[in-house]
């Protein structure tokens, strides 16, 4: 890995945490960004991009030197998750029950963001292009070269495509994708409660869509309402008071007073690559795969690619890049599209209105509560510990 020469488009979560790990094993890392990054201040407003970050997740930014440096008051961790349908039992997991602490951690995608790039400006090794984009990428047998717009071009070993769903390098490349629309759009709303910081994290499910409940940090929360578009897009005209008694009238039921802070809604998209490598090439994190939401695996398994390459990269430095590429896919294209199916069934069978369906929905989340040791390993499979 000394010397090693590492392109990598996308400065995002992904993007940054490859750049941070891949500088520490002794990498020259040139990372480009389209955008301008600047430092969130600790009394701004809390964005509405959050993750769920797994007990995995943390320990990789752990790894990195930057979990610390993530402002206290901008972290919630959350011991508890609940899910149910109207009228059947709840099916309820703590971190209790396995002797953890939590089961993980809610965060703004910013903070994650600001605090590995606060490390990456601090790298000798790092070299950093920010405002700009590829214009072009060629590639010969042992090394890959991208001409940015103000013609600058930089020569690597390998470039990491982290740039996001709708990847420039992916579809620079014409590399294929398997895609498909849920019909259903997301609608995302922050609040302030009248309560002290939650520690669980609850969903409950329709017909016409999941709702979702999640903690941040002090008097602050998330809502997650899936909906048809035409409703969301409703949802979103509304101003805040008008919303308010919305999700009074139609949301579960909260059990305290809050205002709602912001709101915005995005449509529901399934992407999965046909292929993770071209040549020196490989896509991480969601120029990869995007998956529904529904139980926030996104940046967790972005972050898995992440740690399977850089290990991959790290104990197998005797091999070339395509090999090594080509086992990186080999590992993560499976479990990345397990998840996916998985996800996908569990959405559908939540939606259905057939009543055998029903029946069943609701006898699964009995049988799964009673469960006992069977529920404990989906939990710390999900938090990604043994």
């Amino acid at each position: 890995m000394v010397n090693t020469k590492i392109i990598i488009v996308g400065g995002g979560m992904v993007g940054a945490l490859s750049a941070l790990l891949l500088a520490k094993q002794g990498s020259t890392v040139h990372l480009i960004e389209k955008s301008t990054f600047t430092m969130p201040n600790n009394n701004d407003p809390v964005d509405l991009r959050v993750s769920a970050f797994s007990a995995q997740s943390k320990h990789l930014l752990e790894t990195a030197g930057v979990w610390k440096d993530i402002p206290e008051q901008r972290l919630c961790p959350y011991k508890g998750l609940q899910t149910w349908e109207k009228g059947s039992q709840k099916l309820i997991f703590s971190s209790d029950d396995i002797g953890a602490e939590q089961l993980g951690y809610i965060a703004e995608n910013r903070w994650i963001q600001a605090v590995l790039w606060q490390a990456l400006q601090g790298m000798p090794n790092v070299h950093i292009y920010q405002q700009t984009q590829v214009t072009d990428i060629q590639q010969s047998p042992k090394q890959v070269m991208v001409t940015l717009k103000e013609q600058q071009v930089i020569e690597g070993e390998l470039l990491l495509a982290c740039d996001g769903a709708n990847s420039a390098v992916r579809n620079y490349l014409q590399m294929p994708m398997t895609s498909w629309d849920y019909r259903h759009h997301c609608l995302l709303i922050n609040i302030t409660t009248d309560s002290p910081q939650q520690d669980i994290t609850w969903q409950e499910f329709r017909e016409t869509g999941p709702c979702a409940f999640l903690p941040l940090a002090g008097h602050h929360a998330s809502l997650v309402w899936y909906h048809n578009p035409q409703k969301v897009k409703h949802l979103q005209s509304l101003n805040n008071l008008q919303l308010k008694q919305a999700i009074k009238d139609e949301f579960p039921t909260l059990s305290f007073d809050f205002e709602v802070d912001t709101k915005g809604g995005f449509p529901l998209i399934r992407r999965h690559a046909q292929q993770y490598y071209q040549g020196r090439v490989a896509l991480l994190g969601d120029a990869a795969h995007t998956i529904n939401p529904l139980a926030g695996q996104g940046v967790n398994l972005g972050f898995k690619d992440v740690q399977c390459l850089v290990e991959l990269l790290t104990e197998c430095s005797d091999l070339g890049i395509p090999e090594i590429l080509n086992r990186y896919q080999c590992k993560r294209k499976p479990a990345n599209l397990l998840m996916q199916t998985g996800m996908d069934v569990f959405y559908k069978v939540s939606k259905s209105e057939s009543n055998l369906v029903r029946v069943l929905r609701k006898g699964f989340l009995g049988v799964a509560q009673q469960s006992g040791q069977l529920k404990n390993r989906v939990m710390r499979y999900a938090m990604g510990i043994n």
